[in-house]
């Protein structure tokens, strides 16, 4: 048997035979500690702004942030797709299909780059006044955005590579590209605000400086030493190809879609309803931004897992092994749900500690931002059950379904609330449509799973039931 397994190890890919715990940890981990470097490149912003420049520093980076989840959805639809679509054609061997999703999506991607840059620079003032900017915080988001669109080209390469090069069987490769830019935005900014004090401006240079090495990595990469070999030659773009990374990344797309909606709602609800109590709309403002960040650090974690699983997954479905797919989605589910459980316990036992490293503001801010914290994060420990699940169906080919799964929580449900919720509550209202959000939507998607696992027991069962020598 031991030497079948190695004679299998020299012909076949790893994903179709290795030990689904230790696929996962191979994969998921680089994946997490990229998800959060990407989520670490505003937050470090945020923490060097809240110490050298105050609350209307970090009220500017949350109206700014609405242009940074643009840029990451449009990087994760074309990234996430053509990492799915990749993986399910090596799974099927056909290689050269794969290398031309590599050569498209790098194009699409430095395109769709190129795009948003131009249009958000002409149309700049009028999008950050639709994001929530103040008289107060017009100048700071003024500076903090203009800059960061410099590097959105740069930024989308670098996410949609890291995609890549886990698909290509190097998922260290992007956690190292990622943590270089990380470790030199951290050090860059400090040295820039502080030092050269050019406040939000140096915090903005910093962090293109760092996206720029990380695409430069990647790219280097992909043309020299990888397996999937970037050619100019499959720079041609191809219908089916595009139409189907696409059709794959959409629910991925749809899900940053939303979140770009989503804080522009938000920020309007709470300048609006915080201007009618006694802390105003930019407190109320900063000390969301600063709520939403920790979300996003705690939902790059749950990303970083249903990332990680993709391959796997993808591999597996091409290949035909449904067991492997169902031990893949249930390790992915528990990993998951214990990260999102331990970022829960964190937010409502010490809020107060986590906030201390954005600076502190006043009384106000300070009793605003605890509060805030405890009630909107309240139901986010179902994050990771939901997020694997719509990553689940991206990976096996459900396009539809992970679609409606990506619009379910921020797009169906949290928007409405918050729009509908403080029309009887106030700011309260605002806060607690997060966690209506939560559970609600946590439901639905179960709905989905358990449908979609009594399908793949069915298949397990067929599986076992043909002889091993007809799988090979």
């Amino acid at each position: 048997m031991e030497e079948q397994v190695q004679t299998m190890s020299k012909k076949e890919n790893p994903l179709g035979y290795q030990p689904i715990g230790r696929l996962l940890m191979r994969f998921a981990l680089p994946a997490i500690i990229s998800m959060l470097v990407n989520a670490l490149y505003n937050i470090v912003d945020q923490i060097f702004i809240g110490q050298g420049i105050g609350y209307l520093g970090n009220a500017a980076t949350t109206i700014a942030f609405p242009i940074v989840t643009i840029i990451l959805a449009a990087s994760t639809l074309l990234g996430a797709g053509a990492s799915a679509f990749a993986a399910i054609k090596l799974g099927e061997k056909q290689e050269e299909t794969a290398e031309k999703c590599l050569g498209n999506v790098f194009l699409l991607g430095i395109v769709m780059g190129i795009i948003v840059l131009a249009l958000g620079l002409i149309f700049l003032d009028p999008m950050l006044k639709l994001f929530g900017a103040t008289e107060n915080t017009m100048d700071y988001a003024r500076q903090y955005t203009s800059i960061l669109l410099i590097g959105a080209p740069f930024n989308m390469l670098g996410v949609i590579l890291s995609n890549m090069a886990r698909t290509d069987g190097n998922p260290t490769l992007a956690t190292y590209s990622m943590v270089i830019g990380a470790v030199l935005n951290t050090i860059l900014d400090p040295i820039y605000i502080f030092v050269f004090h050019w406040g939000v401006v140096g915090a903005a240079i910093a962090t293109i400086t760092s996206q720029i090495i990380s695409a430069v990595v990647l790219t280097v990469y992909f043309m020299r030493y990888s397996n999937m070999r970037l050619k100019t030659a499959n720079f041609r773009l191809s219908s089916p190809i595009c139409g189907r990374m696409i059709a794959l990344g959409v629910s991925s797309g749809i899900t940053q879609s939303a979140a770009t909606i989503l804080q522009v709602v938000l920020n309007n609800s709470l300048v609006f309803y915080g201007n009618r109590t006694a802390i105003g709309g930019d407190v109320a403002l900063s000390a969301m931004g600063i709520v939403s960040k920790i979300s996003m650090i705690l939902l790059s974690v749950c990303i970083g897992v249903g990332i990680g699983s993709q391959p796997i997954l993808g591999f597996n479905r091409g290949a035909n092994h449904p067991s492997r797919i169902r031990k893949t989605y249930l390790y992915a589910i528990a990993a998951a749900t214990a990260a999102s459980l331990i970022g829960w316990a964190a937010c409502q036992l010490i809020p107060d500690v986590i906030l201390r490293l954005f600076g502190t503001g006043n009384a106000d801010f300070t009793n605003f931002a605890v509060k805030c914290m405890r009630i909107y994060m309240l139901g986010i420990f179902t994050a990771g059950f939901q997020v694997v699940s719509t990553s689940y169906f991206q990976s096996t080919g459900q396009p539809m379904k992970a679609s409606v799964l990506s619009m379910l929580r921020q797009l169906l449900l949290l928007i409405p609330l918050i729009l509908l919720l403080p029309m009887f509550f106030g700011l309260d209202g605002v806060l607690y449509a997060g966690p209506v959000a939560d559970f609600t939507s946590a439901v639905i998607v179960l709905v989905f799973i358990v449908y979609e696992m009594k399908k793949l027991n069915q298949d397990c069962r067929l599986e076992q039931d043909i002889p091993a020598d007809s799988l090979s």
